[in-house]
């Protein structure tokens, strides 16, 4: 077993930390999210074993630093770093969300519905969406309905600007 460990433990805490990395990176940055997502998130599970066999090999070390001191100010920092994010979450107080699950529900609602979000009446939501080219045969039909994979840019088109 402990020739195992010392193979495996560390390099695979490292491809993995890297793949890790590299998928964080692009996250945060916007960039291949379809790509990144959930191989992000199943791997940084992953990372969890390699990471346990890599304290469980260097435990001694570990101890060590453990004893001397060494390791307390890093792991309060760390902690400390982390608590502001997930702080909004924990007092009740966080805001947004995603912004394409209401705009899936306003797409997909019929005008008479929609219309008092937008502070119209449904007739009136009716007569803008054909002043922009979207004919809908009645107050009932969806925005989705009646512009197709257009809908997106049929509810921006009647959308209050400033919004």
């Amino acid at each position: 077993m402990n020739a195992i460990l010392n193979r495996l433990a560390t390099p695979l805490t490292l491809g993995l930390f890297a793949i890790s990395t590299i998928s964080g990176v692009a996250l945060f940055l916007h960039v291949g999210q379809g790509y990144f997502h959930a191989m992000h998130e199943w791997l940084s599970i992953v990372l969890l074993a390699p990471f346990v066999l890599h304290v469980w090999k260097n435990w001694n070390p570990l101890v060590i630093y453990a004893r001397r001191g060494a390791l307390l100010w890093p792991v309060l920092a760390s902690v400390a770093i982390a608590v502001p994010f997930a702080w909004p979450a924990l007092s009740g107080k966080q805001q947004g969300g995603s912004p394409a699950i209401p705009m899936r529900i306003m797409m997909r609602a019929p005008i008479a519905d929609l219309a008092p979000l937008l502070k119209m009446t449904p007739e009136g939501l009716q007569t803008a969406l054909a002043a922009k080219g979207y004919k809908a045969a009645s107050t009932q039909d969806s925005i989705e309905k009646i512009s197709g994979e257009h809908a997106r840019t049929a509810l921006y088109a009647v959308l209050p600007k400033g919004r």
